[in-house]
């Protein structure tokens, strides 16, 4: 009989740590950076926006795995869009019936997780192929790879354009204005955004050898 593999194996732990490093969706696939240049002027919707994307992901790779032998192969991207589409519209009542303002600020951002080429990707790539626990953690691995740059894009943007944290005045309160810092109106402009995420990038690459390129 074969011996069933431990639910946090090392091979399972990886897809939630690769992710996160290694094979960061944005950092090292450059894959969803339409939503890192469009929600990361303030916190609070990139968090948000993150967590949505992981319940969709994780619940979606889910879903296609348990589906994946009886999809046909000329309709897999309709069946992976519609399982999508309704973990968004799902996310997008939640947060209109709970977190009606953060709805707001994210507008069509929500409605746009569906076309996220990462977890499209992910779908393809991972759920078609592979069993639930797998393809779940995989989900929340790269879904959670996603969040944490989008955390990271909007945590410097609003701290240093607008001087707050999750909208608490924090240099005000550190009396960070009357030393004659101005907060720069640069940061809140999307082409910031992508140079925050470039310089993620060279941080990331400059420590992990591994994403060196053979010259």
């Amino acid at each position: 009989m074969k011996e069933r593999e431990p639910l946090f194996s090392t091979k399972n732990l990886n897809l939630l740590r690769d992710p996160l490093n290694d094979s960061n969706p944005i950092t090292v696939q450059v894959l969803g950076i339409c939503s890192a240049l469009a929600v990361t002027v303030k916190l609070k919707p990139s968090v948000v926006l993150a967590i949505s994307v992981v319940a969709v992901m994780a619940v979606s790779n889910v879903v296609i795995s348990l589906l994946r032998k009886s999809i046909p192969p000329r309709i897999r991207i309709i069946v992976q869009l519609t399982v999508i589409a309704t973990m968004v519209i799902l996310v997008d009542e939640i947060l209109q019936a709970f977190a009606y303002d953060v709805s707001k600020q994210l507008s069509v951002f929500v409605g746009l997780i569906i076309t996220n080429c990462i977890i499209m990707g992910r779908l393809e790539a991972f759920a078609m192929a592979n069993k639930p626990w797998p393809a779940f953690l995989d989900g929340i691995g790269n879904a959670a790879g996603y969040g944490v740059i989008l955390i990271i894009v909007a945590f410097f943007r609003e701290l240093l354009g607008s001087g707050t944290i999750w909208d608490y005045p924090l240099f005000e309160k550190l009396g960070i204005f009357s030393i004659g810092y101005v907060n720069n109106g640069l940061m809140i402009l999307p082409p910031m955004a992508l140079i925050t995420v470039g310089i993620i990038i060279w941080v990331q690459r400059a420590r992990n050898k591994k994403l060196i390129e053979d010259k």
